[in-house]
């Protein structure tokens, strides 16, 4: 049975996972690096792939880091002040569409890959792990970096629903995150089944 949650509530933790999720680390890290805007480098995007294009592997790996860590601290805080798995199901949904759709930004923000394995590790640790490996090994044996973020999150629903037997909200949060992500990699998996997505280390 779903623990119900007030309506306040849930508008709460959906307005704060979404101003969370909408920080953009990547832009402001590399601003503050003297790099200008990252928008105008490689592919455009303000997520990690893209500042290492900028060769500055610490900001990359900062970028990385800050990405995943505001996914993992919008779960939680949403624990936190609603210790349910709805409120948490809120805030994985809602940290995700704001990394992805800030509105700092016109909505064009980055692929949501770091931040939804950040709310897989505050989910469940072993799931998150799993995925992170997986992203890792996926990256490393194809050298293409968007191969190893979306063999990650398409593992992180299926396993949810596993460990899970398909009861509670967060699967099917964890689902309809993992769909928002894939939709911001459209591009990449067409490159992908052309066999034209470049390899990490070059640019589009």
């Amino acid at each position: 049975m779903i623990s119900p949650i007030p309506v306040w509530v849930a508008l709460g933790v959906a307005a704060g996972s979404y101003l969370l999720g909408s920080v953009p680390f990547g832009l402001l890290l590399t601003r503050a690096a003297g790099l200008g805007d990252i928008r105008r480098v490689g592919s455009g995007n303000i997520g990690a792939t893209n500042v290492l294009r900028t060769g500055r592997r610490g900001l990359a790996a900062a970028t990385l880091l800050l990405d995943g860590l505001k996914g993992a601290v919008a779960i939680w805080l949403a624990i936190g002040v609603w210790p349910a798995a709805l409120a948490a199901s809120v805030a994985a949904v809602c940290v995700v569409l704001g990394h992805c759709f800030p509105v700092w930004l016109r909505f064009a923000g980055g692929k949501g890959v770091a931040t939804l394995l950040g709310v897989a590790l505050a989910l469940d640790w072993r799931v998150g792990l799993v995925c992170c490996l997986l992203w890792v090994i996926t990256a490393r044996w194809t050298r293409i970096s968007s191969a190893g973020g979306i063999a990650a999150v398409n593992a992180l629903p299926a396993m949810l629903f596993l460990l899970m037997h398909g009861r509670g909200p967060v699967p099917y949060a964890a689902l309809l995150a993992t769909l928002v992500v894939l939709a911001r990699h459209h591009a990449n998996i067409a490159r992908l089944l052309a066999g034209t997505e470049p390899r990490i280390g070059r640019t589009p």
